[in-house]
């Protein structure tokens, strides 16, 4: 929709992006998006400069015109009046980019959630769902597995840097930060906190009998990635104490245990 307010929403896979989107996208008027491609599609364009063709002929002036729309022709015909966009805008390069190119103020929406819980989050998909994609690499064990997923390509490395960079104390005035342990416990308390920092009309959302997740009309494509990845526990909002977090490899525990919020 032409004129729609753009937000951003940072977050490890596994942290409760699938659960805070299904109770968001209740309200008619707004939709968090699954993991998006605009921010790649801008940084591939911004990749242009380097090129050959471009060098020879450095017309800065017309692909910044192009940069500058990114976003607004991705999401030109989304019928949404505030759409918040799913990916790392807030890695250093990407939020240099961000600022030049995106013309609204940019605020994020942070999920947090201890790294390891996320591990294990991963460790019981791989070991309970065949179909997951981990199975295509022929990795043998589980620390294998939890290599493959941390590995600085991954997303987990890349949003763990947008999380890292966004608390920088410069940055943290356009993030509002919160805990998925602290969401699952009083969901509502931070949806409100959530509508106060967007500075947009509060929807009363409902908490029980939650909707899988559409977006736009499109559902996740699931024989993709993998069944169940983006399942919601549609019955209560709560947290389940998940057994596999014993499975994570003292390597690993120790590389990244530090690392906490």
């Amino acid at each position: 929709m032409d004129g729609s307010k753009i937000f951003f929403l940072c977050a490890m896979p596994r942290s409760g992006n699938t659960l805070f989107a299904s109770i968001m996208n209740q309200n008619p008027d707004l939709v968090v998006t699954a993991n998006s491609i605009t921010l790649e599609i801008m940084k591939d364009l911004f990749l242009l400069k380097h090129t050959d063709v471009f060098q020879n002929f450095p017309d800065h002036h017309s692909l910044n015109n192009v940069l500058d729309m990114v976003y607004p022709t991705f999401y030109k015909n989304w019928s949404y009046k505030y759409i918040i966009d799913r990916g790392p805008v807030g890695t250093p390069n990407n939020l240099k980019l961000m600022q030049k190119h995106f013309k609204q103020p940019i605020k994020c929406i942070v999920l947090l959630r201890d790294l390891m819980d996320v591990l294990a989050s991963y460790i019981k998909w791989f070991e309970t769902e065949p179909s997951s994609f981990i199975n295509r690499f022929g990795l043998k064990d589980i620390d294998e597995k939890v290599s493959k997923i941390m590995n600085d390509k991954g997303a987990v490395a890349k949003e763990l840097k947008c999380i890292q960079y966004l608390m920088k104390p410069e940055n943290r005035h356009m993030a509002y930060f919160f805990k998925y342990d602290d969401f699952v416990s009083d969901p509502e308390k931070y949806i409100k906190e959530i509508y106060q920092f967007l500075e947009i009309p509060y929807f009363q959302h409902r908490f029980i009998d939650l909707d899988q997740l559409i977006i736009n009309g499109i559902k996740y494509n699931d024989d993709f990635m993998g069944k169940n990845m983006h399942t919601v526990r549609t019955k209560e909002i709560k947290k389940v104490i998940n057994p596999y977090k014993e499975m994570i490899p003292e390597r690993i525990k120790q590389k990244y245990g530090h690392i906490t919020f």
